[in-house]
């Protein structure tokens, strides 16, 4: 398992990789998915990796505090994030650096 669940999410949509999760849902059940990560999200209160989960066959934000434990793959990301693929307004998304 890596230590730092944000550090490892940050690399991987970055390097562009696929990471094995364990995520644990609302209710605390938790389950294995391998994701294509695509970005990653921020408001005042959490962290979010937004990625298609290939168990759900679609797009997700999975919250960072919930991810149990986080693997990346040698597989390379293939899907990209379109820009209406969010509901998002676009005066509230702002360009991340890892500096």
């Amino acid at each position: 398992m890596i230590e730092s669940v944000p550090a490892a999410v940050a690399d991987a949509v970055a390097a562009g990789r696929v990471l094995r999760l364990r995520y644990a849902d609302r209710g605390g059940a938790d389950s294995a998915r391998d994701v294509e990560p695509l970005a990653y999200l921020g408001n005042s209160v959490h962290w979010y990796l937004v990625a298609w989960c290939r168990l759900r066959d679609g797009l997700r934000c999975f919250r960072t505090d919930r991810i149990l434990s986080v693997h990346p793959l040698a597989e390379p990301v293939t899907r990209e994030l379109r820009p209406g693929d969010l509901d998002v307004p676009v005066d509230r998304v702002r360009p991340l650096t890892l500096v």
